[in-house]
């Protein structure tokens, strides 16, 4: 008997119990759907997080300061007020591969614009901070080395602080008030959307960093909180963190031996974290979506066993009109195999289907490759030969005298 017959039995076979078929696929559906929308959903995060840290800047280094040591406390990193613009133009003048730097010093404070008033973080920054951002203005100009020197009362501007105290006015030239005191609007910064860790970077206000510590802070020194440094290329990465770190610890007068007040972080760390934690978790799932495809194998077994017991008398029937051990071997696997791979190629509908409701829904990010699609397909097969094998190895090896005997 060729296999084309064979074929066209087991698919009669089936057709002659249609609900019990759907309902031993259902397990299959089910998982495959499952394991669709999961990785689906996880791949689709992992892309939008490394689009979002692209978003901070292109060949992007930070250099934060050290943790403090007080007896046997250890505070994080940060602690240590180490880092100082100065720091910064050494780096600058003496490491070939940076392109660009700018000292960052944070902190916070209300501004308000005529009776409009909003709640927002401030970066003091130097000249270098768009370039390293790879941040354009909307309007406006930036701030010039002469801002920096003379600790000018001027700003750039976010969007989202924009369209809280301006609406439709143009915000260029106007005067806003930061702790009582007067600001010009000098620029307005184009929209840069979320970050990785999902803070909006358009929520801020830039203002010279002279102008942040000596007016705002009311500090005299020179202290930073961060140095943002641009190389000129990601593949001199290794040479300029090895650079860096020695302007600083020969700035620093650190001892041989002796460890770093600073801590050097670049984005290819950051992407690398986040892409192993978003790996981890969609693989986590994925595996525990994966085990209603085991239980969903398991009653395709049941079913097939089932279906051996009530065929024994037509099993025996055709091995007594010549069907051969592996013709009754193929037909009970070729069941199996159509089950499991209908209920595939089901799961995988209904799994996209999930997956672009989840993304309409909550606005999540989602991507379905097609190595996920076909893999998915191959696994449900293979799980229609690995659990089918035994009960069509078990209607194979009846015996047809007593098959034909059994009632």
């Amino acid at each position: 008997m060729n296999a084309v017959v064979t074929v066209r039995i087991a698919m009669r076979a089936l057709q002659r119990n249609k609900g019990r078929s759907l309902l031993t696929a259902l397990g299959i559906i089910i998982g495959i759907a499952a394991v669709i929308a999961v990785v689906g959903v996880g791949q689709g995060a992992s892309v939008s997080m490394k689009d979002q840290i692209s978003t901070m800047g292109s060949n992007l280094v930070m250099v934060f300061p050290g943790s403090q040591r007080t007896g046997g406390f250890r505070g994080g990193s940060g602690t240590q007020q180490t880092l100082t613009a100065e720091d910064g133009d050494a780096i600058l003048k003496d490491c070939p591969y940076v392109a660009a730097m700018s000292p960052i010093v944070r902190t916070g404070a209300q501004i308000v614009y005529r009776e409009n008033d909003w709640a927002t973080s401030i970066q003091g920054i130097g000249t270098g901070y768009l370039p390293v951002r790879s941040w354009d203005l909307a309007s406006g100009e930036p701030f010039t080395e002469n801002d920096m020197h003379t600790g000018v009362r001027v700003c750039i501007l976010g969007q989202t602080v924009v369209d809280q105290l301006f609406a439709d006015d143009d915000p260029v030239g106007k005067m806003v008030r930061i702790r009582n005191m007067s600001f010009r609007v000098i620029g307005v910064l184009t929209r840069k959307g979320s970050a990785a860790f999902g803070q909006d970077q358009d929520d801020t206000i830039l203002v010279p960093w002279t102008t942040t510590r000596r007016v705002l802070q009311n500090s005299p020194f020179n202290n930073v909180n961060q140095l943002l440094i641009g190389l000129t290329s990601m593949d001199t990465l290794a040479q300029a963190r090895e650079d860096i770190a020695g302007i600083l610890r020969q700035r620093h007068r650190l001892a041989p031996g002796a460890e770093d007040d600073f801590t050097v972080i670049d984005m290819t760390e950051i992407t690398q974290t986040i892409t192993k934690v978003s790996s981890l978790m969609t693989v986590l799932l994925a595996v525990i979506a994966s085990i209603s495809l085991v239980v969903g194998g398991i009653g395709i077994m049941n079913i097939m066993l089932v279906s051996v017991t009530e065929r024994t008398r037509e099993i025996g029937l055709r091995m007594a009109v010549g069907a051969r051990r592996r013709d009754i071997l193929l037909q009970f696997l070729v069941e199996a195999v159509a089950l499991a791979g209908a209920g595939g190629i089901l799961g995988i509908v209904l799994g996209i289907g999930a997956a672009l409701t989840v993304a309409q829904v909550n606005h999540w990010p989602v991507l379905i490759s097609p190595g996920s699609v076909l893999l998915a397909l191959s696994f449900s097969a293979g799980v229609g030969v690995f659990f089918g094998f035994y009960p069509a190895w078990r209607a194979a090896r009846l015996s047809p005298i007593e098959s034909l005997r059994h009632e």
